[in-house]
């Protein structure tokens, strides 16, 4: 390849180490904004084997691109979060040339960890299990520093565990990150795979 403009390209799509949470999927609120920057439009994957979470909420949303175009989301939030087994994929192929960023870390029982995590997905699979949770809330009491439309629908955990997690998100962001036995790669070719 030749030149600048396809590598500034690939590494626009290429975001920050982060990581994941979960529920289940909600109704989208109207209007509501979920991230405080423009996103790619671009989406990536995270896997893990296993997400413990303490204060967990999650409500629906919308994330913009610089152009203005939208996407509706779920959010989450997760006050603090260990993730087993961390992978996150970002597909930056380019035409004819398949291009694969992976981020592994959390290996070996030493788990990556995030607080203040919010993560805005477009699907979530895995086995989940909510300690007192609540269901039905009023989005806009949850957190009065997201811009949540007033009674759109919400739902609260106290503790979240999810085992064999597969998220495609479009933005992530935590007060702290921390990535034990980070491993970052390009892969090219035949060794461009994501994480699921």
């Amino acid at each position: 390849m030749s030149g600048g403009t396809r590598w500034r390209r690939f590494a626009a799509v290429m975001v920050p180490a982060t990581v994941v949470a979960g529920g289940i999927v909600l109704g989208m609120a109207n209007g509501a904004i979920a991230a405080s920057f423009a996103v790619s439009g671009s989406t990536f994957k995270v896997g893990a084997s296993k997400l413990e979470g303490n204060g967990f909420k999650q409500y629906g949303g919308l994330v913009k691109e610089s152009d203005g175009t939208q996407h509706p989301v779920a959010v989450s939030e997760i006050a603090d979060a260990k993730l087993y087994d961390l992978c996150q994929s970002v597909n930056a192929s380019l035409p004819g040339i398949p291009i694969v960023l992976t981020i592994n870390a959390g290996g070996g029982g030493k788990p990556a960890t995030a607080t203040d995590l919010l993560i805005d997905m477009d699907s979530l699979e895995g086995d989940a299990t909510f300690e007192k949770i609540k269901i039905g809330r009023d989005a806009g009491d949850m957190n009065p520093a997201q811009p949540v439309l007033p009674k759109s629908f919400g739902q609260s955990a106290d503790k979240v565990t999810i085992t064999d997690l597969e998220q495609v998100a479009r933005s992530t962001s935590a007060g702290v990150f921390t990535l034990n036995g980070l491993k970052l790669k390009v892969n090219v070719g035949a060794d461009a795979k994501e994480c699921f």
